[in-house]
């Protein structure tokens, strides 16, 4: 079985297990050693044999990092860009993340984190709370406008 074949049964192996996206593929593919017209070639043919998808991967990582990572938009576009996913892709992906949900979990990650803060001034709560929730990748426009709805300052 040459080289190509076997990278082939390799990567239908490797993609069948789990939605990965062309990126995770093109760096595990390093071990075989392939030229890059093959690389091209073997790629095509996982996506023409529905193995790899950009944009299904894009959709399950996005709703995947949002309900369980409890990610924001900003982070998960981060992350999806990291991966070398197109953009139109990655829009896609995160255009299906229902606002208000979205802005639940917001609220529901700052009433969690507010018990952490109990003791502290107003505005030393307000500051902790916002670094917490941007680093979660939230917007800082719709983080600010969760703050001032908030009355526990």
């Amino acid at each position: 079985m040459d080289n190509y074949s076997q990278a082939l049964n390799w990567a239908q192996h490797y993609c069948s297990k789990a939605e990965r996206c062309s990126g995770d593929v093109l760096i595990k593919l390093g071990k075989y050693k392939l030229d890059e017209a093959s690389t091209k070639r073997l790629l095509e043919n996982l996506r023409k044999e529905n193995y790899l998808n950009d944009l299904r991967y894009a959709r399950a990582y996005t709703m995947d990092q949002f309900r369980f990572g409890r990610w924001g938009r900003i982070k998960i576009r981060y992350m999806l860009r990291r991966k070398g996913l197109a953009e139109a892709d990655i829009q896609e992906a995160l255009e299906q993340i229902p606002d208000d949900e979205y802005f639940d979990l917001l609220k529901a990650l700052i009433n969690e984190k507010q018990k952490h803060y109990a003791g502290l001034e107003a505005y030393e709560k307000k500051a902790k709370l916002f670094r917490f929730v941007y680093s979660k990748g939230f917007e800082p426009d719709l983080i600010n406008q969760c703050l001032d709805l908030s009355t526990d300052y």
